[in-house]
């Protein structure tokens, strides 16, 4: 057995071998570089071709060329003993993956996109796996850094040769930079002008991003907390009931596909005819959930957003809250966003529900018996917040069951990119069709439940989603440049006659102003306070969308 042993181990040695390589430092650092130069920035270098080949075809050219001595200058700081080759390694697979999701879906992993993917659960990431994604993993990935791996880096004579060659290369790549920068300075600063977002897709920039979110979130002390809303008061209505409002926050609805706005298809089919109002012109605060929950929450706008301010102040409900008004969040999308740290929050039980919750993930209609119970559990004034998985992407076909697709040939993968454009439109109609449905479900339970309370409804998205319009998918492109497609979102009301009375609004009023006013995620706070009938010094009127079309109520 010994002997057997042995001699595996020579035949596996002997037939490695021929594989094996030796190089320096500086070899391997500008092997390395080369790669990530010519290969995991081809979206970048694309990019700058589309940009301006028109204008000087050697410009271009020599886009990688300057990536290239970039690369060299920072793996040379890394270049240490036993740092080089693990730091080239992860970050090699890491680049990978950030590679696929560029070259698929045109993501740009700014900080933003970073904080979402920090924020999304294990559930939400494997809807992102598929055979395309995998492969591009070993590929460019995998396959690569077993490469690098192999290789043995051969220590220098001596500590100052081993410095001195690097210096050489460092030298040599900021000499490679200033001749480009002489010959194309124009070029580099007219593209870099108008499209500044181009320094956000070198890969791996997200590296950058990840550092700086993991200090910002982990590293850094919190800010003193700030309560608002501490004279927080509801008005009283003249039939006495307490109040039982139902605020929906959607996913990934984006507001040209609604039937409401004037989309050709009949998305919005079971809640039509049941008076809802939708506002035609909504912007949202960001392009991805991490960014636009927490903010259409806080009192800020989103020019002058933070999320650490955000997170130590109080939120719209919390100030509800203030007013004696009971709480309840009800997650089935991957988390709160930190908007129910001091209230009920409540969860999705996936093994109690298994003919709705398959793959880590739930249809919305799992959330109808929550909402009696909820009902049920306490009396007085209630405000209920679902947050639902409504159309959130890739994987599309999995928000809704079999037999609520309208809309067919829809796409049953997650790699859209090999659905043809019809597909994809389908399977995202047959979800946006489909909250429908859940809102229609919910507004028949509100209406069983008028005799004890004045009930109403509210549904807004918190950003959009591209399609495949210009090559882009998903969402969370930077927001400057982010497609109307991830920026506009729906916002709809449900406001039966007994709650708008009580409440003295005008529903004429408030219908035309949904159709021709320009509203944002900034108006959510102040609205949401005033649809429940709370006034506060710390609610704007002006920001209030119901106040416009509300008689005073003192």
């Amino acid at each position: 057995m010994k002997t057997g042993f042995l001699s595996l181990n020579t035949l596996t040695a002997t037939l490695r071998k021929p594989f094996q390589m030796e190089m320096s430092a500086v070899t391997y650092i500008v092997m390395v570089a080369a790669y990530f130069a010519l290969v995991l920035n081809l979206p970048v270098t694309s990019k700058i071709y589309q940009l301006a080949a028109q204008s000087s075809l050697s410009f271009v050219a020599s886009s990688p060329l300057l990536l290239f001595f970039c690369f060299i200058i920072i793996f040379t700081l890394f270049s240490l003993p036993f740092v080089l080759k693990p730091f080239s390694v992860i970050l090699t697979l890491l680049s990978s993956m950030a590679f696929y999701a560029s070259m698929k879906y045109n993501v740009i992993f700014d900080y933003g996109m970073i904080e979402n993917i920090f924020e999304t659960n294990s559930g939400e990431a494997t809807s992102y796996l598929s055979l395309s994604s995998v492969l591009y993993f070993v590929v460019f990935g995998l396959m690569p850094a077993l490469f690098f791996s192999s290789i043995t880096v051969k220590k220098a004579e001596s500590h100052f040769k081993a410095v001195l060659k690097r210096l050489i290369a460092v030298l040599v790549a900021i000499l490679g930079i200033a001749l480009i920068a002489l010959l194309f300075y124009k070029d580099y600063a007219s593209v870099g002008r108008n499209n500044s977002y181009l320094n956000k897709m070198i890969n791996p920039a997200f590296a950058y991003n990840t550092i700086k979110y993991v200090q910002r979130n982990y590293l850094t002390e919190p800010l003193v907390y700030q309560p608002l809303g501490e004279d927080a008061k509801l008005v009283s209505v003249p039939n006495g009931k307490p109040n039982l409002v139902v605020l929906v926050v959607g996913e990934t609805a984006r507001a040209m596909n609604y039937h409401y706005n004037g989309y050709s298809r009949n998305t919005n089919p079971y809640t039509e005819g049941m008076g809802l109002i939708a506002f035609q012109n909504v912007s949202s605060c960001g392009t991805a959930t991490a960014v636009s929950v927490p903010c259409l929450f806080s009192n800020m706008n989103r020019g002058g957003y933070n999320k650490a301010q955000a997170n130590s102040r109080d939120n719209a409900m919390n100030v509800i809250g203030r007013a004696g008004v009971d709480l309840t969040w009800i997650d089935n999308d991957g988390g709160d966003k930190s908007i129910a740290k001091n209230f009920r929050l409540l969860g999705v039980d996936h093994t109690a529900n298994p003919d709705l919750c398959k793959d880590d993930a739930c249809y919305d209609e799992v959330l109808l018996p929550m909402l009696d119970q909820q009902i049920q559990a306490t009396d007085g004034n209630k405000l209920i917040a679902f947050h639902i998985m409504g159309s959130h992407g890739p994987t599309y076909y999995k928000r809704y069951p079999k037999d609520k697709a309208r809309f067919l040939p829809d796409c049953p993968r997650s790699d859209i990119e090999h659905c043809t454009d019809e597909q994809i439109v389908n399977t995202y109609d047959n979800t946006i069709a489909y909250t429908d449905f859940v809102l229609a479900e919910m507004i028949n339970k509100l209406k069983t439940y008028q005799d004890r309370y004045n009930v109403a409804l509210m549904y807004i998205s918190d950003h959009g989603e591209s399609l495949g319009e210009n090559g882009i998918y998903l969402h969370g492109t930077p927001y400057a440049i982010a497609p109307k497609e991830q920026t506009q979102v729906p916002w709809l009301m449900w406001l039966p006659d007994q709650y708008s009375e009580q409440r003295k609004i005008d529903r004429e009023c408030l219908s035309a102003s949904a159709k021709t006013g320009e509203y944002s995620h900034d108006n959510f706070f102040h609205t949401l306070i005033g649809f429940f009938g709370v006034t506060t010094q710390d609610k704007n009127n002006d920001m209030d969308i119901i106040s416009r079309c509300q008689a005073s109520m003192s």
